[in-house]
């Protein structure tokens, strides 16, 4: 009797021993799969990573890490001939890699981090037709370096009112339509992320186009980098980007005001980017010569998508149907009500401009409209009879 008490328990031990063998080898294959080494300053490539953004395991595409001195050779030592331009990370350069590719290169004093490493890893994970890609970074010699690809038509700002814009020149209401799409689309795939990214700085500067004027969304989180901003001081550029940014909540703890993000903060700025591209003119603007608004506001106080065909760009003339143009109108309404309950979700405001441009489309074709083409460089959309 003991003895075959003996043997029984002598076998449940075995077999419990064998139990746990087995479990430590699968847990050992499972945790030597997915865990990775955090990137670091030697530009090692990793699969995925772990960081600040919830504990979530990530697939990300690898941020490859530029030597400064491939930086100085891309801009010819950052020549003035290749700044084309200034942004709240610093200024932005031209430059041409040993391999042929063009790429933009943001350039600012700041001291090394593991931090901005991990934020560059995370942001450039994301990959999308109307998202510009951030391709890596340096830090060395006190300085920090963002790499993006380079998107040669410029702002879409640039076009409606700024440096590439001529009096020739306009926009058809299809090819604008278009163009909020795409940046819709690029938005809209940030906010369906897990973890969500919000973009925080998005305006009609931030939507850049492409030789075939495909869309691209710039600077998508940088704000991540840049850390916490407060509110803008006075200053002409500060005016207008200030335009695009939802109402302020107070921080009592701090008796200061910040800015607070979400994905309905993205909706009231794209809801100002499609008043720019209404009005082909800047929404620091008034809307007329005896008002004291700007047009934002102007549109808030009146609540009427009616009234809002006095500022429709003239340069479109008549090559549009009033009835999508009044979708449209309606659509704006709501992107910028002051209550961030009220304003619609990314993704539906996607969905409602390419309803509205496949009306356009379907309406203007069987009106025998004329057929526009779609020309490079500043001379941006003319149109010639079929």
């Amino acid at each position: 009797m003991s003895r075959n008490l003996a043997a029984a328990v002598g076998g449940a031990a075995g077999a419990v021993a064998l139990v746990g063998i087995v479990i430590l080898l699968i847990w050992f294959c499972l945790f030597h799969k997915s865990s990775v080494s955090r990137n670091s300053e030697t530009g090692s490539s990793e699969p995925s990573q772990v960081g600040r953004h919830g504990g979530i395991e990530l697939t990300v595409r690898d941020a490859r890490r530029f030597e400064i001195e491939e930086l100085f050779h891309a801009t010819k030592n950052f020549s003035d001939k290749n700044l084309i331009g200034e942004g709240k990370f610093g200024e932005v350069y031209r430059g041409l890699l040993h391999d042929g590719m063009l790429v933009a290169i943001k350039k600012r004093h700041g001291f090394p981090s593991q931090e901005f490493v991990d934020e560059v890893h995370f942001l450039s994970s994301f990959q999308h037709r109307n998202l510009v890609t951030l391709l890596g970074y340096c830090q060395e010699n006190n300085l920090q370096f963002l790499i993006y690809e380079y998107v040669p038509n410029g702002s879409v700002s640039s076009h409606l009112y700024g440096a590439a814009q001529q009096s020739r020149d306009k926009l058809e209401f299809k090819h604008r339509l278009s163009i909020a799409l795409g940046a819709a689309k690029g938005l809209a795939h940030l906010h369906s992320l897990s973890p969500r990214l919000v973009h925080k700085d998005f305006k009609t500067a931030n939507v850049l186009v492409d030789e075939n004027f495909i869309p691209k969304v710039a600077d998508a989180g940088l704000r991540n980098i840049l850390g916490r901003v407060e509110i803008a001081g006075p200053s002409s550029q500060a005016a207008a980007d200030e335009i695009f940014l939802a109402p302020v909540y107070i921080s009592l703890d701090l008796v200061r005001e910040f800015r607070t993000y979400s994905e309905k903060s993205d909706v009231y700025s794209f809801g100002v980017f499609l008043l720019e591209l209404l009005s082909g003119r800047e929404a620091t603007e008034s809307p007329s010569s005896d008002s004291n608004q700007n047009l934002v506001e102007w549109v808030q106080s009146k609540q009427d998508p009616g009234i809002m065909s006095g500022i429709v760009d003239e340069r479109m003339g008549s090559n549009y149907t009033a009835e999508a143009m009044e979708e449209f109108m309606s659509l704006i309404v709501p992107c910028i009500d002051s209550s961030s309950e009220r304003r619609p979700a990314m993704s539906y405001v996607m969905m409602e401009i390419d309803r509205i441009r496949e009306k356009e489309r379907n309406l203007t074709t069987v009106m025998g409209e004329r057929t526009p083409i779609v020309t490079l460089g500043s001379q941006l959309f003319e149109a010639k009879k079929e």
